[in-house]
């Protein structure tokens, strides 16, 4: 299946990144190439690195890019790692990066993905297929009250205790092993008069999808090592498309962008916290009308952007 991804917000991003030709730039989720390709368009003398631990995604991407293959690194790995990886390319410090947290299209729609409730195959959700832990481990591993708690922390599931407990009482029986189980078992979870509304599964395979690739976690470890890797004046775009992304986005800028960070009640500053940023976007950029009925998958998205002082 080709690797297919409309890129949300992308002129909105690619002008947030105020893009200096000679400039080095990393696409720390690649998927397919879309943002990378804008900023690709831009550089002269510049240099693109592009990040994805999905193997299909850059794979796709270095076809759609390659009339600029000479101005591309490409890294398959998780984007946790940027320190690491500019190191180990022995950059110290790069002019832009960008981070677009939403699935691809491709992952989604891609039955053997296991990603959506739409299609019949083996729970996975693996970003990364190399990696051990797949949906399938989750829903057949943990346990009720670690199930409970993914499904209301990640997916916001108002129903995640009477889910969590339908799934271990029905996986002493047999495994949960697909899709299509998981989302009959979600639907079997509400009373009757619910049971028809197609995007009941949801909340549920959303939170298991960021369970299964840690994908809050590596954001809030991400964006200190981001930050710390721009040169000043470089810029930071951000897009996220989950209310708990969001809220990490914007506390580490808030954070970042702020001099002292004493509790108010102390009546001269003794932390010595200064800001290394300034925030370019006060409030979030979400997409337009226009965008969103192109569409639809983009309603949620937000973009922040920031600047390294």
């Amino acid at each position: 299946m080709e690797f297919k991804h409309i890129s949300v917000l992308k002129n909105e991003a690619i002008d947030g990144l105020n893009i200096n030709p000679n400039g080095i730039y990393v696409d720390c989720t690649t998927g397919g190439g879309g943002h990378s390709l804008e900023i690709a368009k831009k550089l002269e003398n510049g240099r693109l690195i592009c990040i994805d631990k999905d193997t299909d995604a850059l794979s796709s991407a270095k076809i759609r890019l390659k009339d600029y293959i000479d101005k591309i690194t490409f890294v398959n790995d998780n984007f946790a790692n940027i320190d690491n990886i500019l190191n180990a390319l022995h950059i110290d410090y790069v002019d832009g990066i960008l981070a677009d947290l939403g699935v691809s299209s491709y992952q989604i729609d891609t039955a053997e993905r296991g990603f959506s409730f739409m299609h019949n195959y083996r729970l996975d959700m693996r970003m990364n297929k190399a990696q051990p832990l797949s949906a399938y481990e989750v829903v057949n591993t943990y346990s009720e009250d670690e199930l409970a708690r993914i499904m209301f922390q990640y997916g916001e599931e108002k129903n995640s205790r009477q889910i969590a407990r339908k799934i271990v009482k029905l996986r002493e029986k047999k495994p949960i092993e697909t899709t299509f189980e998981l989302r009959d078992i979600v639907k079997s979870s509400y009373p009757p008069k619910f049971q028809n509304k197609t995007t009941l599964p949801n909340k549920v395979f959303q939170a298991i999808r960021i369970e299964v690739n840690n994908e809050l976690n590596d954001l809030e470890l991400s964006i200190e090592k981001m930050l710390s890797k721009l040169k000043k004046n470089g810029r930071i775009c951000i897009i996220t498309f989950h209310p708990l992304e969001d809220r990490i986005v914007k506390s580490q800028f808030k954070l970042h962008s702020t001099d002292c960070i004493c509790p108010p009640k102390i009546p001269k500053c003794i932390c010595g916290h200064k800001a290394d940023i300034k925030l370019i976007t006060k409030h979030p950029i979400a997409p337009s009308d226009d965008e969103i009925s192109n569409n639809s998958r983009s309603a949620s998205a937000k973009l922040r952007i920031a600047e390294k002082l």
